[in-house]
């Protein structure tokens, strides 16, 4: 019987368990398939592959780049590489490009995501549907057909040229000494950090002193999850920064192209506090360089705190909301040239990236800022940080559009409330009647039969109370 496709090439990338799912001849029919719909189809004669650490990411290389070139198509491996790293080299070389990863997922899965030339990207609304169609086909028709001139595999090293290229954006040379903890988790972190903060690219030394957690590249996550958005995944930072007396801790996900922050004591940093304190730098560089601010555009998603759009409009720059995923954030980072985009989920964007996600950079971001600052991070980003909210509440339900169904009869009860579906379901309360301001977002997962809600408020009593009124109905 073949394998179903549909059950995992998602929205924004492919992503199942090895090997009932993800196997050899699944990733040589999607490579072949990913050669005609996006390389042969835009003219590019070479796709850039590369994989992290896990032990099932060498086998399905081979496979996938066996796909391309039966097609006619050249490819260039990498190898080991960051997902933010391999975004840089199908920027820096003009290719399209697949990297394999699962990101934070458990080690029996893995995944692959794909990219056109350029870094830009390859969604459900952007390509991915076609390529996963194809490739069912040759899946069930297996590898008869195929024997055309194939193209030709070589190996190239882009690990230095990735560092020096994020060198070369945020300059930390000025710093003043900062002692930081990373924890890699066990993925690529392990790899990249030693490279962009160290000297092991060749770079000049920094005023870094940079402690190493878990920076043994194992696939197996024997220490911990690589999900640093899960507070059980950084309870280790956290004590090594207070262990250390560290001016910041940093945690990187399995593939190294989200960040997480903590302060000097030890206490998670919001990620759109984080969003909020990218934008208004990048706001300020592009002022600085004789833009004008209201031309300046920065990308949210849905679910960021209300403090992102806010700071931006107070810089003076437009904000843009949008739609949960890399794919959907890229399309609008590149549809109106903005300069920077980030999501609650840790993912930040940049436009001098390739209009990309990259978790190195968002950091070197982060650090510039503390060095600049005699201030402590918790008072450096406090700021940024308005509001407070509940994080990404799961609940698992049996019929998700129903459930929301009955949630959005009972918030449109309320006559002081506006309701939008650009991504799920947001609910917004605007401060009047003396009732402070709060919103909740209410959406599916694109992967698992769950519900995902976000709620954020004014203060801590109406946010506890939305919350709670919210997953009542959710989980009734």
């Amino acid at each position: 019987m073949s394998i179903d496709l549909r059950a995992f090439v998602k929205a924004y990338d492919v992503r199942g368990t090895v090997p009932d799912q993800l196997n050899v001849d699944v990733v040589w029919a999607l490579g072949a398939a990913f050669a005609e719909v996006v390389a042969q189809a835009e003219g590019a004669s070479t796709v850039v592959v590369g994989h992290d650490m896990r032990p099932s990411s060498p086998e399905l290389v081979e496979a996938l780049a066996a796909g391309i070139t039966a097609r006619g198509v050249d490819v260039v491996l990498i190898g080991l590489a960051s997902t933010d790293g391999l975004y840089y080299a199908s920027g820096a070389l003009d290719m399209p490009g697949a990297m394999f990863t699962a990101s934070h997922n458990p080690a029996r899965y893995n995944g692959i995501k794909l990219c056109r030339a350029g870094a830009r990207p390859v969604g459900q609304d952007s390509g991915l549907d076609r390529i996963r169609d194809v490739a069912q086909g040759h899946l069930d028709a297996g590898r008869s057909g195929f024997d055309g001139p194939h193209g030709r595999v070589s190996h190239r090293d882009v690990l230095a040229d990735y560092a020096g290229f994020l060198r070369s954006l945020v300059d930390l040379s000025g710093s003043r000494p900062l002692q930081v903890v990373v924890d890699a988790a066990n993925g690529m972190g392990g790899l990249t950090v030693p490279a962009v903060l160290g000297t092991a690219a060749g770079l000049p030394e920094l005023p870094l002193r940079v402690e190493e957690m878990y920076f043994e590249l194992d696939g197996t996550f024997p220490n911990h999850e690589a999900n640093p958005l899960e507070p059980k995944n950084l309870v280790d930072l956290q004590a090594a920064v207070r262990e250390h007396g560290a001016d910041i801790g940093i945690a990187f996900d399995g593939d190294a192209d989200r960040c997480f922050v903590v302060d000097e004591r030890g206490e998670p940093v919001s990620p759109s506090a984080i969003t909020a304190m990218i934008a208004a730098r990048e706001i300020a560089r592009e002022v600085a360089a004789g833009r004008s601010a209201a031309d300046v555009r920065v990308v949210h998603n849905a679910i960021t705190s209300a403090a992102v759009p806010e700071i931006i409009a107070e810089h003076g720059a437009q904000p843009v909301r949008g739609r949960v995923g890399h794919s959907f954030v890229k399309a609008q980072m590149s549809e109106h040239d903005a300069v920077f985009g980030g999501e609650h989920s840790a993912h930040y964007y940049f436009r001098d990236f390739f209009f990309a996600d990259t978790g190195m950079l968002a950091a070197m971001h982060v650090l510039a800022a503390l060095g600049e600052t005699p201030a402590p991070l918790s008072e450096v980003m406090a700021p940024y940080d308005r509001y407070p909210a509940s994080g990404e509440i799961n609940s698992t339900v049996d019929d998700a559009a129903a459930v929301a169904a009955d949630v959005r009869a009972w918030v449109e009860q309320r006559s002081t409330v506006e309701i939008d579906e650009l991504d799920g379901m947001t609910v917004t309360h605007r401060e009047d009647d003396g009732e402070p301001m709060w919103w909740f977002n209410l959406r599916p997962s694109n992967t698992e039969p769950l519900l995902r809600l976000n709620v954020e408020a004014a203060d801590e009593a109406t946010m506890t109370q939305i919350r709670d009124e919210v997953l009542a109905r959710v989980r009734a």
